[in-house]
């Protein structure tokens, strides 16, 4: 599954077999395929396995905007709640370390700033 399509999406004009110009209509996402024989896969990379197959999954259907697909992945569970609130936290904390950084680079001269 992929999250986006690719820019020839939709239509393009193109000389048809009986030398006429006609608008195609382009159906496919960008030929991306791929596969792994499972049956000879170590156990131990199968997990690593599902996971990647998991978060594609997952990002394709988030990517969608479809509600009721995202909804059914999420389950009734808290546990994207807590996620998305743990990720949030990190994500501020990391954006004051770096406004911090920053002050610290314009209070000690190490770059430049001018007013207006």
């Amino acid at each position: 599954m992929q999250a986006a399509s690719d820019i020839l999406l939709g239509w393009l004009p193109a000389i048809a077999i009986d030398d006429q110009s006609r608008d195609f209509y382009v159906r496919q996402l960008w030929d991306g395929k791929g596969s792994i024989d499972v049956d000879r896969v170590p156990l131990d990379a199968l997990e690593p396995y599902a996971h990647i197959c998991g978060w594609t999954l997952a990002r394709a259907h988030a990517r969608s905007g479809d509600r009721v697909a995202i909804a059914s992945y999420l389950g009734k569970s808290d546990a994207f709640d807590r996620a998305v609130a743990d990720y949030a936290a990190a994500y501020a904390d990391v954006a004051e370390h770096d406004h911090g950084a920053l002050v610290r680079a314009v209070g000690d001269g190490r770059l430049p700033v001018s007013d207006g």
